[in-house]
C-alpha cells in the first residue's frame, strides 16, 4: 500500500477539469470558430476590457476608495486577540472555541495598536469564575509548579514554549515555597520577573492567574486536563498533584496521556516527554485517538474530558525538543526562545544594585564595577557526596582561583576587561570556612545585616542573590546546580560574560 501511495504522489491522476489545448482534439472540435465569429468575439472582448480599465483608474484616483497606508507594528508590540482585524496574532481563532463547559459570551472589539495591554487576551478584571473572563476567540494554556525555584521557572518556560507551538495564550500561576519553608507564602511571577517585557519579547500576551480568577474567590470549577506525568512514569501511578493546584480552586479530572509520550519507555530514570508529542494531543487526530477514561476529580468526583478551551497539563517539567535536560545546551528552545527574556523586574534589579553599591562601597549614583559571582551550593548537596570528606567532595579555594583566572583571562581577551572583584553567594552555614572566603579577599551578602527578610520577605535572599549571580560579567557554577546553570546562561546571553561549571564530588574533580 505505501508503494501505491508513493506511485501515486509521483505520478498523481489527471484532473477531471484539465483540458486538453490541442484544437486538433476531438473534444473540442465542434467548436472551432468561424473566422466572422472569431472577429465578433475579438471585438467584444476589446471593448470590455477598455471599458474595465477605465472604471478601475477612476476607483483608483477616487479619494472615497482609496486604501489606508498599511500599519506598521513593530515587534516589540504585542499581538492581543482580536476577532475582527486582519493584523490579529494566529492565537485567535477565526472561530469561537466549542467548548461543552463555557457559555457564550460577547467578544469586545480589540483595537490593534502599539500601546495595547497584554490583559485584552481576558475579557475584564479578574472574575470569580476564570471561564468568564476567558474569550471565545482565543485558547489558552496552563499547567503547575512542583520543584525547587528555579526548576519552577524552567517549568513555566516550557509551559511558555508550548504556547508558542500550539498558538495560545499561557496562563501562569505564582511561584511555591520549597527550599525557603513551606510557610513562607507564594510569590506572583510578575513580581519576580517583568511579565510585559516578555510578552513583548515572544509576540503573545502573557497572564497570570490572579489575572484571569479572583483571588479570594471561593468557587471550586471542574476541569479536565491530560497527565503527562503518569505517561512518562514507571513506578508512579498518580498525576503529578501539587501545592499549586489549590491557588486557583481547581478540582480537576485527569486524564492519563499515552504511552508515547515517554522520550525512552520504560527507562524509570528518565521521565522526559518531547513537546511536539505533548503539542499533538491538542490537535486532531491524536486528541480523538488517544482519549481514555477520565479520572474523577478529588472534590466534586467529576469526570471530564481534556478541556480544549483552557488545555491543561500536570507537569512539564521534564520536557524537551530533542536532548534530555535541554536547559544544560545551547540548542535548548525554551531557553532561547522564552526563559531568556524572563528579565528581573526594575524594582528587584534595583533591590540587587543597592546590595552590590553598599558590598563594593560604591557611592549610590556610582557605577558598578564589573565582577566574577561564584555560586557554591552545599547545603542539599551534601548529601550527594556519600563517604567522601566535605572538603574533598566540594571545590577547594584553589579551584575557585585557577577558574577566575580563566575568566579574567578570556574577558581580557574578548571584552577588554579583567574583573577584580569577585563576590562569594552560597547556603552554606559553617562561619569558619566563610572566613576563609574573605580572607582569600572576596566579597560577600550580609542578608541577616541588610535586615533583607523583615524589609522585603522570605523569598528575598534567594531572589537577591539569583540577581547578583545573573548580573556581573563572569560566574562560576556548581555543576549540577540548575541555579548556577540559568545564571549562567543571563551572565552569557545578557552581558556576554563568561561561565565556569565547578565539577566537584570527588578529590581534584575539577582538574582540567
Amino acid at each position: 500500500m505505501e508503494e501505491a501511495k508513493l506511485s501515486q504522489s509521483l505520478n498523481p491522476p489527471s484532473s477531471p477539469t484539465f483540458v486538453d489545448f490541442n484544437f486538433e482534439s476531438p473534444r473540442i472540435s465542434s467548436h472551432r470558430f468561424h473566422s466572422r465569429r472569431r472577429r465578433l468575439v475579438i471585438a467584444i472582448g476589446s471593448t470590455l476590457s477598455v471599458f474595465s480599465l477605465l472604471v478601475l483608474a477612476y476607483l483608483s484616483f477616487s479619494p472615497s476608495f482609496t486604501r489606508p497606508p498599511p500599519v506598521l507594528v513593530s515587534e516589540e508590540d504585542l499581538v492581543s486577540p482580536s476577532s475582527n482585524s486582519s493584523a490579529n496574532s494566529s492565537l485567535v481563532s477565526s472561530t469561537p472555541v466549542s467548548s461543552p463547559q463555557a457559555s457564550p459570551v460577547n467578544i469586545p472589539s480589540v483595537s490593534i495598536t502599539p500601546s495595547r495591554d497584554r490583559k485584552a487576551a481576558l475579557l475584564g478584571p479578574p472574575t470569580d469564575r476564570f471561564r468568564d473572563n476567558l474569550r471565545n476567540d482565543t485558547r489558552y494554556i496552563t499547567s503547575w509548579i512542583s520543584a525547587g525555584w528555579t526548576n519552577d521557572v524552567m517549568t513555566y518556560g516550557n509551559l511558555v514554549y508550548l504556547a508558542l507551538l500550539t498558538e495560545r495564550v499561557p496562563i501562569i500561576g505564582p511561584f511555591t515555597p520549597s527550599h525557603i519553608g513551606g510557610d513562607a507564602g507564594s510569590i506572583l511571577f510578575s513580581e519576580v520577573f517583568d511579565i510585559d517585557y516578555l510578552s513583548r519579547s515572544i509576540g503573545i500576551p502573557v497572564l497570570q492567574w490572579n489575572e484571569v480568577k479572583n483571588p479570594s474567590s471561593e468557587e471550586i470549577e471542574d476541569i479536565g486536563c491530560w497527565s503527562v506525568w503518569q505517561a512518562v512514569q514507571v513506578h508512579e501511578t498518580e498525576p503529578r498533584y501539587t501545592n499549586a493546584l489549590p491557588l486557583e480552586g481547581l478540582d480537576i479530572s485527569f486524564t492519563e496521556g499515552p504511552g508515547w509520550l515517554h522520550k525512552f519507555p520504560g527507562n524509570p530514570h528518565d521521565p522526559h516527554a518531547h513537546f511536539w508529542g505533548i503539542a499533538s494531543l491538542l490537535y486532531s487526530p491524536e486528541r480523538e485517538n488517544n482519549l481514555k477514561e477520565p479520572q474523577p476529580s478529588k472534590v466534586h468526583g467529576a469526570i471530564l474530558p481534556p478541556d480544549e478551551h483552557l488545555a491543561c497539563f500536570d507537569y512539564l517539567y521534564y520536557v524537551c525538543a530533542h536532548t534530555s535536560f535541554e536547559f544544560e545546551y545551547d540548542i535548548s528552545p525554551a531557553w532561547r526562545f522564552v526563559v531568556k527574556h524572563f528579565r528581573w523586574t526594575n524594582r528587584l534589579q534595583t533591590i540587587a544594585d543597592g546590595y552590590l553599591r553598599r558590598i563594593f562601597d560604591v557611592p549610590d549614583d556610582g557605577p558598578i564595577p564589573p565582577y566574577i559571582a561564584i555560586h557554591f551550593r552545599s547545603g542539599d548537596f551534601i548529601v550527594y557526596c556519600g563517604d567522601t570528606p566535605k572538603e574533598e567532595c566540594f571545590p577547594s579555594i584553589a579551584t575557585y582561583q585557577r577558574r577566575i583566572a580563566e575568566i579574567q583571562e578570556e574577558t581580557r581577551e574578548r571584552l577588554g576587561v579583567v574583573p577584580q572583584h569577585v563576590i562569594m553567594l552560597s547556603d552554606e552555614s559553617d562561619p569558619a570556612w566563610w572566613d576563609s572566603i574573605r580572607m582569600a579577599g572576596w566579597y560577600t551578602v550580609d542578608h541577616a545585616a541588610e535586615d533583607t527578610v523583615n524589609k522585603y520577605g522570605r523569598w528575598y535572599p534567594v531572589l537577591i542573590d539569583a540577581v547578583i549571580q545573573s548580573s556581573g560579567i563572569g560566574l562560576i557554577g556548581m555543576h549540577s546546580s540548575t541555579m548556577s546553570l540559568l545564571a549562567g546562561r543571563r551572565v552569557q546571553d545578557w552581558h556576554n560574560g563568561v561561565y565556569k561549571d565547578v565539577r566537584w564530588g570527588t578529590a581534584n574533580a575539577d582538574d582540567h
